[in-house]
């Protein structure tokens, strides 16, 4: 590591504190970002950032591309949505459940993962399960007797009041028999959910394994420092969602109810190695990293120390999806990275700083500004509808930056399958405009049989 380990209290962590500098690098090194685009062109790539990351936070808007999938177009050179499909509803590599929100797993990970449908099942017995039980049974039936069935293969029955707003009974039930894991996501139609019987889905030896709930919660609990890389022991709420007993649902093994399980478990990782602490300079509060990638946080150091690019590679530029594992802590993003992020999908239109779905513009180590590309499969084109540059950085004389900016565009262009580009034509991004269509002209006249133009 960059400074001396020692062993406190039976645990490793850092004697002294981290430079920002070191843990940004740290970061992009372990986040697979140094530089963007670097895993081969493959759905292997995919389990290699599963491996990584431990999760995916699932989100079906689909403006500039799933969240999902804009992370994973962040890390894997050629990345294209239908690798990540046929792993989830194909092969089953992996799977979709609770976990931080709802999330991409590994379906190998599977049983540390049940407590979140024990949860469910312990909320729905005593409430839409009981409240509803002939549509239960009902369903249920269709799905033993005919196989896999959406909400649109039923009649519409009368909205119920259903977490944030009133719901179609039968959309409302189907998701809850999902929650509790008594069905499975056998496939997506577009954002419309297809269920089948978990039994159907996974394998009956996976399903009857059984870790402690306190296993279980540790494992989720580790799952984010394994997404972040850098995380505190606290934050904002959606941090640390689910890595926590609820009141529906007593454990048998000492576990408290609440936060405080959190805090203990906290406690047994560091105490057992599996996460080493450090202090980063400038930023409150003890940092935790996962013990396996103590190696990247050496190499950190030494490239920092050197002057040397991340990865020893040219500087490259990735767009960040908004629930990029890397983003989740906004807080740390501002104290660290100096960069105040906002996603303002939910900040009515007239509030907005930025814009809609706008996303963090990394360069090397470093988020320079943002950006609102849209794909508009409509008119075949990549619509980027604007671009911002944090203070201090020249977005036209930064060395290696435009060709980096340009790269990332024509990967997302490329990923959404579209052949044009489009430009804001505004004054402060004129003269950017013109150097992103030049150079994206240049280097399709460079190809043997270019096809795409740029508007």
């Amino acid at each position: 590591m960059p400074d001396a380990a020692v062993m406190t209290g039976g645990a490793t962590r850092v004697s002294t504190g981290i430079s920002k500098d070191v843990a940004r690098r740290f970061l992009v090194l372990r986040h697979l970002l140094a530089p963007p685009r670097a895993l081969p062109a493959e759905p292997d790539s995919v389990m290699t950032v599963i491996d990584r990351l431990g999760s995916l936070q699932f989100d079906p808007l689909e403006i500039a591309g799933r969240n999902h999938d804009l992370v994973l177009l962040a890390r894997i050179g050629g990345y294209r949505r239908d690798w990540t499909d046929a792993l989830l509803y194909e092969e089953r590599r992996l799977f979709e459940a609770y976990n931080k929100m709802l999330s991409i797993l590994p379906t190998a990970e599977l049983p540390y993962y049940r407590i979140a449908w024990d949860q469910a099942r312990a909320q729905h017995d005593g409430g839409a399960f009981d409240e509803h039980a002939p549509l239960v049974e009902e369903l249920l039936e269709r799905i033993r007797s005919n196989g896999r069935l959406s909400s649109r293969d039923v009649g519409p029955r009368a909205a119920i009041e259903w977490y944030w707003r009133p719901t179609n009974q039968v959309r409302a039930i189907l998701e809850a028999l999902a929650e509790a894991g008594i069905l499975g996501i056998a496939r997506r139609d577009g954002n419309q959910r297809v269920y089948d019987l978990a039994e159907r889905l996974f394998p009956a030896g996976l399903l009857a394994e059984r870790p402690s709930p306190r296993d279980q919660y540790r494992h989720k609990l580790l799952s984010r420092y394994r997404g972040h890389g850098l995380l505190g022991a606290t934050g904002s709420a959606e941090l640390f969602y689910g890595t926590y007993p609820g009141a529906a649902l007593r454990t048998e093994d000492g576990l408290p109810v609440g936060a405080a399980t959190r805090k203990l478990l906290l406690a047994e990782l560091v105490e057992a190695g599996e996460l080493l602490s450090a202090e980063v300079d400038g930023v409150r509060g003890l940092r935790h990293v996962v013990a396996s990638e103590s190696s990247l946080l050496e190499q950190a150091g030494r490239e920092v120390a050197a002057g040397e690019p991340p990865g020893g590679r040219p500087p490259g530029v990735a767009f960040l999806a908004p629930l990029d594992p890397l983003a989740w802590d906004r807080d740390f993003m501002r104290s660290c990275f100096g960069f105040d992020y906002v996603w303002e999908v939910y900040v009515p239109g007239p509030k907005r700083r930025w814009g809609y779905y706008v996303l963090p513009i990394l360069f090397g180590d470093r988020l320079v500004g943002r950006i609102e590309p849209r794909i508009d499969r409509k008119g075949n084109r990549l619509d980027i509808v604007g671009a911002w540059w944090e203070s201090g950085f020249d977005h036209l004389e930064a060395p290696g930056f435009l060709g980096a900016f340009v790269d990332a565009i024509e990967a997302h262009r490329a990923f959404g399958g579209v052949k044009g580009v489009s430009w804001p034509r505004t004054p402060r991004l004129r003269e950017v405009g013109r150097q992103v269509k030049a150079r994206l002209n240049g280097a399709r006249h460079s190809r043997p049989a270019p096809t795409e133009s740029v508007a």
